[in-house]
């Protein structure tokens, strides 16, 4: 089991914990951003931290049951594939189509199969829950819910059992809350959901 700090090691590592003000893929902003790609280009590193998240899952008993590990793309893609090999399942992606998830590539839920949702970053929980949303419709049950990062501080809130490998508390603001600190501060737009800033 790795500690929090270990886990925040390899993010430092990896280059993967930025600092400076950032417009989050919700629409809010922050002054730090976890890139999550670069901890997970890392073969062995991605391996470390799922190999460790799935632990927790196990600790949990949440792993029992499972079929399927679902996840949102772009960010879930990597982390769904190797939380699906180190918990022994399949591991299929939702794909935005017009702005929803969707199922693409041949990917398909058998009715009733229980399903875990596999993100790499909660924040506001809403591609979680949008996720979640889309496995049941196309037949799925999801019974539990896991990250490697849960930035809210345990703030977000989802339908299922959540198991984040690190619960952080970084604090984010709505757009006509930033404070005059960050506001001076030239925004960047790393996330993936291609918002206007």
């Amino acid at each position: 089991m790795l500690t929090d700090e270990a886990v925040l090691t390899e993010f430092r590592d990896a280059g993967a914990l930025l600092e400076g003000h950032f417009v989050l893929s919700s629409g809010n902003h922050s002054t730090a951003y976890l890139q999550c790609a670069r901890v997970l280009m890392d073969a062995k590193r991605a391996e470390r931290l799922c190999a460790a998240l799935a632990g927790k899952i196990r600790a949990a008993g949440l792993a029992d049951g499972i079929d399927l590990v679902v996840s949102p793309a772009m960010g879930g893609v990597v982390v769904g594939y190797e939380m699906g090999r180190q918990l022994g399942l399949p591991a299929i992606f939702f794909e935005r189509v017009d702005g929803v998830f969707a199922l693409r590539r041949g990917f398909r839920i058998e009715p009733g199969q229980r399903c875990i949702m596999v993100e790499d970053v909660v924040t506001t929980g809403l591609s979680s829950r949008e996720c979640i949303e889309a496995a049941e419709a196309a037949g799925g049950t999801v019974v539990a819910a896991a990250s490697l990062v849960d930035r809210s501080g345990g703030r977000a809130k989802l339908p299922v059992p959540f198991v984040p490998l690190i619960r952080l508390d970084i604090p984010i603001f709505p757009p006509d809350q930033i404070p005059a600190s960050v506001k001076g501060i030239p925004a960047v737009k790393p996330g993936s959901r291609g918002l206007k800033v």
